[in-house]
């Protein structure tokens, strides 16, 4: 014979507003990557260290068409000598970029992310 067993109620019921709550945070974290604020902060100096970058290569955000146009004109009206501007900034960059990268990929590898 099957005996009846009350079920017991849990005294608080988790609601839609708690539920909210607890996943709010996690959501944006999933969504930035990150804690927000941290992701963010990042963000903004990256965008002022990119537009230094363009500023210096003369490319203007409210017409970049024309500046890319201009640009492209300038790297070829320099002939060969670009090719090696841009290879001694790629090499300068690089010596700084890559071993960082590769200490951080290390370091993450290390941790067992």
């Amino acid at each position: 014979m099957i005996e009846w067993v009350p079920m017991s109620i849990p005294s608080e019921r988790p609601t839609i507003e708690t539920r909210a709550r607890g996943t709010d945070s996690s959501v944006l974290a999933r969504f930035f990557g990150g804690p927000p604020l941290s992701v963010i902060f990042r963000l903004i100096l990256l965008s002022i260290l990119i537009g230094v970058i363009l500023e210096v290569l003369g490319l203007d955000p409210f017409n970049i068409i024309n500046s890319l146009r201009t640009l492209v004109l300038r790297i070829w009206d320099m002939g060969f000598d670009a090719i090696r501007w841009l290879w001694r900034y790629l090499v300068l960059g690089a010596a700084i970029v890559v071993p960082v990268w590769l200490i951080i990929r290390l370091s993450r590898v290390a941790k067992g992310r």
